[in-house]
């Protein structure tokens, strides 16, 4: 049986207090954020995060409700050319985001997961609660104060050692 969760993330301005977020359902899901950062690095650490917290469930196939074009074509078309050009897009530019990139590129290795797009803000209930959740982590940290982070996928869920990392320089260096 498949594991089903949609995956967000939000940016109050871009860069700005930004926050990520996946859902599969009120038992289980998890958000965090960071004072700046753009609305990108907050779609991509939400993938990120669910991929870790389903690691020790690797044998089950993840299927990820998004509604970022970027993300998905990110892993699934541009990823192996910008690897093979030393992380640089096909105009000879750096990858914006690379660290963020690398990570989902080990953590994708040996799962089976699949992406489908999701119009954003369009009524689907698993987006929604996401956005909904990733957007109060980017207000809490607007605010000054921490998130509500979630239950986690079960009380065994480790938290992951890439989403209590502060930004410390603007976009697109994460860490």
């Amino acid at each position: 049986m498949a594991l089903t969760a949609a995956a967000d993330g939000s940016a109050l301005g871009n860069p700005g207090p930004a926050g990520w977020a996946w859902y599969m359902n009120d038992d289980q899901w998890r958000a965090g954020g960071w004072p700046r950062a753009t609305n990108n690095q907050g779609e991509l650490m939400a993938v990120l995060d669910l991929l870790t917290a389903t690691a020790d469930r690797a044998d089950e196939p993840l299927h990820i409700l998004c509604d970022s074009q970027y993300v998905i074509n990110s892993i699934t078309q541009w990823m192996a050319g910008w690897k093979r050009r030393g992380w640089r897009k096909a105009d000879g530019k750096p990858v914006l985001n690379r660290e963020l990139l690398e990570l989902l590129d080990t953590a994708m290795v040996g799962r089976d997961v699949s992406f489908e797009w999701v119009k954003g803000h369009a009524g689907h209930p698993l987006n929604e609660a996401a956005d909904m959740r990733a957007r109060a982590a980017a207000t809490a940290f607007q605010a000054g104060r921490q998130p509500d982070q979630g239950p986690g996928l079960s009380a065994r869920t480790p938290a992951s050692p890439v989403v209590d990392a502060p930004v410390t320089a603007t976009p697109p260096t994460l860490w």
